[in-house]
């Protein structure tokens, strides 16, 4: 993807070139600082591992590029402590308009309904939040928490022994560190010193271009969106889409090419040429350029998402075209993932094993992730319930352990997202909050669960989205052990064993 920025958002925070020395004994080294990394950083600062994120750049990623938060998402911000300073920052997709010769033709609604409920309370809704303004929101979070940024650092070599990571960069002293992740972009610098290759399709043969701009002459009430005009060569053919940014004077521009030779002009006046061919617009109507990237829709994912003592997340281990907003969401849900297992193993909670999993789980959900995104982007598939990530889970994974019998097909199993819901004041999300286990019990009075220390115990009445059971909800949110209720100290069958092989103790 090449990419030109002309300006910085205004509200950026002050990310300058930070060359202060490596703090001593680091366990986590992060290469890059957009949203999974920033993610990964603040959930293990939550869980006391010490993380340094490196970032090639000066300071963060200054464009609009990902800017829906699906409703799983929210939850995750929700626990990491982010989410109320995202809603305030962001807003509601608007709806779409279509225009034709200088006239409107009519709405154009870009998602299907999905209704909140007490189970999936962010249901209603993906969040539009320019993806400039999440990480300056994750950045913020991290260093709350004592964690910061190094930028500046650009990785050149990698090598890892029995013991750990060494990471050399172009200025700078080496890093030692017990693990790294690569969270470096679909151009993994990471990736490629470990020679693990990815393996996909071209979505789509001809080049698109995305640009924050500033625009006159539009509402921003809506979503505007031309369709394809005849023009000369390098202009036809393909969407373009102009979607205002929320608590902001920009507009998201985002167009196709039918001609796979093109190569888009990404100057100031290469886009408000775009602009007055493909819409009503003047070029005088687009005042500025603020950032501006181009770039082929592909899926691809990497062969494997770990190397020894080395993780893949975020885009260096997957690529998607950005219909449907799924890339950002399951990058940010591989550092949740992996962030709780990472800090069990070094805390000698856990056995290595457990860090095995990562790739276990999140390589399934990035291939079905990746043909979702695939299928929005050729209109197969309409946004809605499917993209909202809601619906995934573990249920194959080898920490996804079912004590239970005779089970209905809908009833909710280990492996699954554990839902919300309230009770007698008592609210599952306000309980799961944090970084710790949750051992719930639903449905049952009388059952007797064992007392595991740094694990929060809930007793919760009958409840349809749970129905009964003991559940052993994982720092995540997914329910890793389920049991049968009773009195008889049977639903503790396992949970033991579960919880050593796990890092629960």
């Amino acid at each position: 993807m090449n990419a030109v920025t002309h300006t910085t958002a205004d509200t950026a925070v002050d990310t300058a070139v930070d060359t202060a020395a490596v703090p001593a004994g680091t366990d986590v080294l992060i290469v890059g600082a957009g949203p999974t990394g920033l993610a990964l950083a603040l959930d293990l600062a939550r869980h006391g591992v010490r993380a340094l994120v490196v970032e090639r750049s000066a300071a963060l990623f200054p464009g609009s590029r990902g800017k829906g938060i699906q409703p799983r998402t929210q939850e995750v911000f929700d626990d990491l402590g982010v989410l109320d300073a995202l809603r305030a920052g962001g807003g509601t997709y608007p709806v779409g308009m279509i225009w034709k010769d200088g006239q409107r033709q009519g709405e154009h609604r870009m998602f299907d309904e999905v209704e909140a409920t007490e189970a999936d309370p962010y249901a209603g809704f993906a969040l539009m939040v320019p993806q400039w303004r999440t990480q300056e929101i994750l950045y913020a979070r991290l260093t709350e928490l004592g964690g910061g940024v190094a930028f500046g650092r650009e990785l050149v070599g990698l090598a890892q022994d029995a013991d750990g990571v060494t990471a050399s960069f172009a200025s700078g002293a080496p890093v030692r560190a017990r693990y790294a992740v690569a969270a470096d972009g679909g151009r993994s610098a990471v990736r490629r010193a470990l020679g693990i290759t990815m393996t996909g399709e071209t979505v789509d043969p001809a080049p698109a271009m995305v640009a924050d701009i500033r625009v006159t002459g539009l509402d921003r009430d809506n979503w505007h969106f031309f369709p394809p005009t005849e023009a000369g060569p390098g202009l036809q053919g393909g969407f373009l889409g102009i979607c205002p940014l929320p608590h902001t004077e920009d507009f998201q521009l985002a167009a196709g090419f039918a001609d796979p030779s093109a190569e888009p002009d990404l100057s100031l006046d290469g886009i408000r040429k775009l602009v007055a061919t493909r819409t009503h617009l003047s070029a005088d109507d687009v005042t500025e350029v603020r950032w501006a990237s181009e770039f082929r829709p592909r899926a691809a994912m990497a062969d494997r998402f770990r190397d020894g003592r080395v993780f893949l997340a975020g885009d260096a281990a997957h690529v998607h075209s950005p219909a449907g907003g799924q890339g950002l969401n399951t990058s940010v849900q591989d550092a949740y993932n992996l962030a709780w297992k990472l800090a069990a193993v070094l805390r000698g909670s856990a056995p290595a094993a457990l860090l095995d999993s990562y790739e276990e789980e999140r390589m399934p959900v990035a291939a079905q992730m990746l043909g979702l995104s695939t299928g929005v982007h050729r209109g197969e598939v309409r946004r809605g319930a499917a993209t909202q990530q809601l619906g995934l889970g573990y249920r194959g994974s080898a920490l996804a352990v079912e004590t239970r019998t005779d089970l209905s097909k809908e009833a909710l199993r280990a492996g699954d997202r554990a839902p919300d819901g309230t009770r007698s004041g008592t609210r599952l999300f306000d309980a799961f909050r944090g970084p710790h286990w949750t051992l719930l019990t639903v449905g049952s009075t009388d059952t007797e669960v064992p007392d595991l220390p740094g694990v929060r115990t809930v007793r919760f009445p009958a409840y349809e989205a749970y129905g009964t059971g003991v559940f052993l909800v994982r720092p995540d949110g997914y329910v890793g052990w389920a049991g049968e209720p009773g009195g008889s100290g049977e639903p503790a069958r396992g949970l033991a064993e579960y919880a050593a092989r796990a890092g629960v103790l």
